[in-house]
């Protein structure tokens, strides 16, 4: 009988053999090179591009991206059909009693296709949890505070969320007037006197670096002389909390205070900057905050944290690109940064953007492209970076634009005057006008000459039952189609008039003098479809979906 083996096999070796297998290594590699050395090292060929001495440079490039962006369309449609045709055969494979003509009709009676379902189930299922937890938020709130950014109060007021807390019954509204200090001081101290008529407002400047939690006591011993940097300091804190403490003490019992608004406004960083530590997650991207998230501030008062407001796709293009946490995937970057330098003014923009001044949204993205040093290959602007970069400034915290206030004050179907008086009650708000006069007096804001002034679409229509999240989407899927082939005929126009407008620039003094050769018009055409179809055709040189910043 053989012995079991108690030990695994070991992996030594004689030198000689070791020494045997290193020399047929070196071989192989040394027989590699040879070979390498004999093909020769063919380097990639560099594609020069267009030159600059080239008529129509600019017209050529524009053309060649739109005929690219056709193809990339065209292959994605062709894509589109060949799995709806793998849908109708897998339908047929598993009812064989179906016939090929019954289902379309079966499809339009279920709604979309298979992968478009797939697509967007998540995201339903995602806005509907949304929904849930904004509802129990409210529910569970007895004091409700709404956060509006300072530079456009009036678009992220949501009318549906206060209409729903009106009606609830027993509960207060209060407005918060966050990042304060990227408006000027003219136009806050106008926005709380037309927003206090409705609803107590207070002013507040969030701190963007709260401190680490369990560190908060070693990092004010170490710090307690040097003076706090400015994103550390967080103003009307001591106001909102002395009127959560005044309405607790009429109230005698403690109390739950729910925060809730459109993404990035700043709902996490009050909760934060109230506590002094890092309690919620917050950053620059929209929608961070999924779910309710409670915090004890002391014994008599809790705060909640809630997801943001799921905007309505029926709202203008301005309000779905500064509100809607999804609107740069959803929409193309160039439409919604479009739709959001559309509302700006144009002066202020070419002042802050130091560039010259633009005719339409695509001359200035490509004049900021070069201005920034944002290229792709072949040194053509990267435009589409251009719009990423000025939406992102603009949905940031780092930008100061404003709005006027409305001329009169009109209040809200769903306010009137008892409800107005109700919410002001067991409010000190003789306390709290003095808070903010100190806040506004300690903000030190931009000036009104260096910020960029921008017309408010109004009032942001939200969505806040689960059922209406179904019957949005249709709607929003034909809009969708109706702006991308408003913005291909516009686009088209604009190369049409450029190509006209350098014509007749370029030949005005030949026209008068001695006529154009049929021959060189002829090569020139030929040079022209050349550059064209070389372009097209070397994917390489020309990625313009490609972003090197």
């Amino acid at each position: 009988m053989k012995r079991p083996k108690l030990k695994k096999a070991s992996k030594r070796m004689t030198c000689h053999k070791r020494y045997k297998i290193q020399k047929k290594v070196r071989e192989h590699h040394r027989k590699l090179r040879k070979e390498a050395k004999k093909r020769g090292h063919k380097k990639p060929r560099k594609d020069p591009g267009v030159p600059n001495s080239a008529p129509f440079k600019e017209a050529l490039l524009r053309e060649a991206e739109l005929r690219k962006q056709r193809l990339e369309e065209l292959k994605q449609q062709q894509k589109l059909d060949r799995q709806k045709e793998l849908g109708k055969k897998r339908k047929l494979e598993t009812n064989p009693d179906i016939k090929p003509s019954n289902v379309e009709p079966m499809e339009k009676a279920f709604g979309l296709c298979k992968t478009e379902n797939k697509a967007k189930s998540g995201k339903q299922n995602s806005k509907k949890l949304y929904c849930q937890e904004l509802k129990k938020v409210i529910e569970a709130s007895d004091v409700v505070l709404e956060v509006l950014d300072a530079r456009d109060p009036l678009g992220c007021r949501c009318p549906q969320v206060e209409e729903a807390i009106v009606q609830s019954g027993q509960k207060k509204l209060v407005l918060i007037l966050n990042k304060s200090d990227l408006v000027p001081k003219e136009n806050l101290e106008s926005w709380l006197n037309y927003l206090k008529k409705e609803l107590p407002t207070v002013v507040f400047r969030a701190s963007t670096k709260p401190k680490d939690k369990g560190k908060i006591t070693k990092h004010v011993k170490a710090k307690k002389n040097a003076a706090p940097f400015r994103s550390e300091v967080c103003f009307g804190k001591e106001g909102l909390w002395k009127l959560l403490g005044s309405f607790q003490e009429t109230c005698g019992k403690a109390i739950q205070v729910g925060v809730i608004g459109f993404p990035n406004v700043g709902k996490s960083s009050i909760i934060n900057s109230l506590k002094q530590e890092q309690m919620c997650n917050v950053g620059v991207s929209m929608g961070l905050t999924r779910s309710m998230q409670v915090v004890p501030l002391d014994k008599q008062i809790t705060i909640i944290d809630s997801p943001g407001f799921i905007v309505s796709p029926l709202n203008s293009s301005s309000a779905l690109a500064l509100r809607s946490p999804a609107s740069i995937e959803v929409v193309k970057p160039m439409e919604a940064a479009s739709a959001i330098l559309a509302q700006a003014d144009a002066r202020q923009v070419v002042l802050k953007y130091t560039v010259p001044g633009y005719r339409n949204s695509l001359e200035f993205f490509t004049m900021l492209a070069q201005r920034r040093g944002m290229h792709q290959k072949g040194g053509i602007p990267n435009v589409e970076g251009a719009a990423k970069l000025l939406w992102s400034e603009w949905t940031g915290a780092s930008l100061a634009y404003y709005c006027h206030t409305p001329t009169s004050w009109t209040p809200p179907p769903y306010f009137n005057e008892s409800i107005v008086v109700d919410m002001k009650r067991d409010f000190n708000l003789e306390e709290l006008e003095k808070n903010n006069a100190q806040s506004i007096k300690a903000i030190k804001g931009p000036h009104l000459a260096s910020s960029i002034l921008f017309q408010s679409s109004g009032l942001t229509n939200g969505i806040i039952e689960e059922k209406d999240i179904h019957e949005e989407l249709p709607k929003r899927k034909e809009r969708k189609q109706e702006e991308e082939e408003d913005d291909k005929d516009s686009d088209q126009e604009i190369i049409d008039e450029e190509v006209d407008e350098k014509s007749s620039g370029m030949f005005a003094a030949e026209e008068t003098g001695e006529a154009l050769s049929e021959e060189s018009t002829a090569g020139e055409q030929s040079t022209r479809s050349f550059i064209l179809d070389k372009m097209i055709e070397d994917d390489d040189a020309y990625d313009f979906s490609t972003d090197y910043v």
